[in-house]
């Protein structure tokens, strides 16, 4: 009887704890709510396949935690908005749930121009009331607000308001998280250069959602994926000098990261986004140094590093030209690993912009923006070849003229447009240039060729918006992005080609460029360009003016002169040394401070007297001809707009021009043909640029 009663107790006994520990357990599952309009609601995604990203989250977040869908397609977060979401019978049941963890995403349907225009001022409000109404049903509920996922250029709305509510709104997101003390996840961040995952500008693909739910379970979780460095810190890099010097990367929130350089060692705390940086103090030139970085077991050791110069090489095929196919580049390639203070990062891309249809997996991986990859090597005759001539050779004067380890990024694509070259930010704010985001494939912004290149590469694309490099924004998102916090001392830019069809939209787009990247590196770089050179094309001499006129334009620029070196024929032109010499000749005097000749002869004024027309110059001590022989490239055009050959001369460093008989004479043009031989230079042999010059009317009688 005491053994039959021993084993009822204990059956009991086992009963009872095994019913206490299932309700531990079950009290123990995190109940998450995901709060939102149509993007959480899962619109265009399949519910059955666990396509919205609540679904998704649940399978990161695992069975600890209960994550329900709480998303109403059209919802406002404003309360007399067109769809209030605080109507909804989703809202009633979110906050009847009492969930432990709330996300919750509104605002997009706030951008509509029933809303925002009209009660903007209570957002702020709104938003509270949402967040304290949670917070009563479970007071210790913890409740992260959303920076709104991207609406692109192709909603109809969006250059009717939608575009600037949607910032406005944006800007508010912060704020409210800081004044209501709740958690902030940025869920525009990393879709925003993702068009390709939108396909009405508003709702994400699967794909989309998978990005979403990753970016909140890492926010709940704190789990970044553990210590990582941005790409562009590997060995043989160089550090820009007499500039702080940032380290920075990615690492699990909360996680000490220590970085140890040149006998100072730092300390910094991941924040909240997995996000690091530490910044040692700026330094002279030198090296060989070692960096090691230290986090949670793992140390990383990056070796070879130098103190020096570091430059942005970037545009088309000319600046992607390689050493080895410029003249004598093969012996220049033999020599170039004795230049091991200069390093070179080639961002080089997984395919060439050929005549040739790419496969499905080049597709996807544009798209995700594996386009460029790279990392830093030693100057030598490997890593020299097929790096940019122009670079390398640029490179190698600074370094030999300042005497000071030079590192070269080179990040360009042939046949790339200027706009692949500009952030999204800046297209979708700029009204004259904004259409060229939607269907650029289509668009007269886009020259023909460049269409049409990219269509022959995007043959088998599936997607609508499937990505290319010639896209506008592409390059910048997929490649200069990347490099924005990492210190340069300036940029040198070969590009136009791709934009020649359309000489005024380029005068347009050159300074934005050049605008927006000097504000995403927060400095205002140096920017060097090379003018196109001669080429049998109608509209090259007109661009060349522009580009000549553009550095008059942009501050802290200059323009490098090649059209004595080009080809009647050929786009590409093989003497990239003395390119990249005269490149350098300008850095060396406007950035470094060199007493050197870096430009050539520039028009002043154009004056007639008498019979003659007299053409003054600056930068031209004593003006010449390059081959010594008679003056040629001046030409004349007439009240009527006709063009008159004429002969002109160098007399007392002016250049006199001979007026036909009876002609009346508006306008001097030099160098104004596609391909030309004109031949004027000044006492350093440095020419004189394709111009055309207004005639004035003499102060003399």
């Amino acid at each position: 009887m005491n053994t039959i009663k021993r084993n009822l107790f204990l059956v009991v006994f086992f009963i009872s704890i095994t019913f206490h520990f299932e309700s531990v357990a079950q009290k123990a599952i995190l109940k998450v709510a995901c709060i939102g309009d149509s993007v959480t609601a899962g619109y265009l995604l399949s519910d059955a396949a666990n396509e919205s990203y609540p679904s998704q989250l649940q399978i990161l977040m695992g069975g600890q935690y209960e994550v329900k869908n709480f998303g109403h397609s059209g919802a406002t977060l404003l309360k007399k908005g067109s769809t209030p979401y605080f109507k909804t019978k989703e809202c009633a049941d979110a906050i009847a749930y009492r969930p432990d963890i709330a996300i919750i995403h509104l605002g997009l349907n706030d951008t509509d121009p029933r809303n925002w225009p009209n009660y903007n001022a209570e957002f702020d409000a709104d938003y509270a009331w949402l967040i304290d109404t949670l917070k009563k049903q479970n007071p210790v509920v913890k409740i992260y607000i959303c920076r709104l996922t991207p609406i692109f250029n192709e909603h109809p709305r969006f250059k009717s308001g939608t575009r600037d509510w949607f910032w406005q709104i944006q800007s508010h997101i912060p704020n409210i998280a800081k004044a209501n003390q709740v958690g902030l996840i940025d869920l525009h961040e990393k879709l925003y250069h993702r068009p390709d995952l939108f396909p009405d500008a508003l709702h994400p693909t699967k794909e989309g959602a998978t990005i979403l739910a990753k970016t909140v379970y890492e926010n709940i979780t704190q789990d970044f994926g553990g210590l990582k460095l941005a790409a562009v810190f590997t060995d043989n890099m160089v550090l820009q000098r007499n500039q702080p010097i940032p380290v920075y990367g990615t690492a699990n929130g909360g996680d000490a990261i220590e970085v140890t350089f040149k006998q100072q060692k730092k300390t910094v705390i991941a924040n909240q986004y997995g996000k690091w940086k530490i910044t040692f103090p700026a330094m002279t030139q030198g090296g060989p140094y070692e960096m090691t970085i230290q986090s949670k077991g793992t140390n990383l050791v990056l070796k070879n590093i130098l103190v020096g110069d570091v430059w942005f090489c970037s545009g088309q095929s000319n600046m992607a030209f390689q050493l080895q196919n410029s003249e004598n580049g093969s012996a220049e390639v033999k020599k170039a690993i004795a230049n091991s203070t200069i390093r070179l990062f080639n961002a080089k891309a997984i395919r060439e912009t050929d005549e040739m249809a790419w496969d499905s997996l080049t597709l996807v991986k544009t798209n995700q923006l594996q386009f460029f990859s790279g990392s830093w090597s030693v100057c030598d005759s490997i890593s020299a070849k097929d790096f940019s001539a122009i670079a390398y050779y640029f490179g190698k004067n600074i370094a030999r003229e300042e005497n000071v380890p030079v590192g070269l990024i080179q990040v360009a694509v042939g046949g790339s447009p200027i706009e692949s070259w500009i952030d999204r930010y800046t297209l979708e704010h700029d009204d004259k240039v904004v259409d060229v985001l939607t269907n650029w494939r289509k668009s007269d912004f886009i020259m023909p060729w460049v269409r049409e290149r990219a269509n022959v590469n995007l043959k088998n694309a599936t997607n609508a918006k499937q990505r290319h490099p010639y896209d506008p924004c592409y390059n910048y998102e997929a490649g200069v992005e990347a490099f924005t916090k990492f210190p340069i001392k300036g940029v040198i830019w070969y590009q136009g080609e791709s934009n020649a069809h359309n000489v005024e939209l380029y005068e347009h787009l050159m300074p934005t460029l050049v605008e927006s990247w000097r504000k995403a590196w927060g400095s205002n770089l140096p920017f060097y360009y090379v003018q196109l050179s001669s080429i049998d094309r109608p509209t090259w001499p007109a661009f060349r003016d522009v580009q000549n006129r553009l550095q008059n334009k942009i501050p802290n620029s200059g323009m490098a002169i090649s059209m004595d070196y080009g080809d009647v024929l050929n786009v590409h032109p093989i003497k990239k040394k003395e390119v990249a010499y005269r490149l350098a000749l300008l850095a060396l005097r406007y950035t470094y401070g060199k007493s050197v000749i870096a430009n050539g002869p520039s028009p002043l004024k154009a004056i007639q007297k008498g019979d003659n027309i007299l053409v003054s110059f600056a930068f031209a001590k004593q003006l010449t001809t390059s081959d010594k022989k008679e003056l040629i490239g001046f030409e004349l055009v007439n009240n009527k707009g006709i063009h008159i050959q004429s002969k002109a001369a160098i007399i007392k460093n002016q250049v006199v021009i001979v007026v036909p008989k009876g002609e009346k004479i508006k306008t001097v043009l030099y160098a104004w043909k596609p391909f030309t031989t004109a031949n004027l230079v000044n006492e350093a042999g440095l020419p004189c640029s394709t111009f055309k010059q207004e005639l004035h009317a003499s102060t003399e009688n």
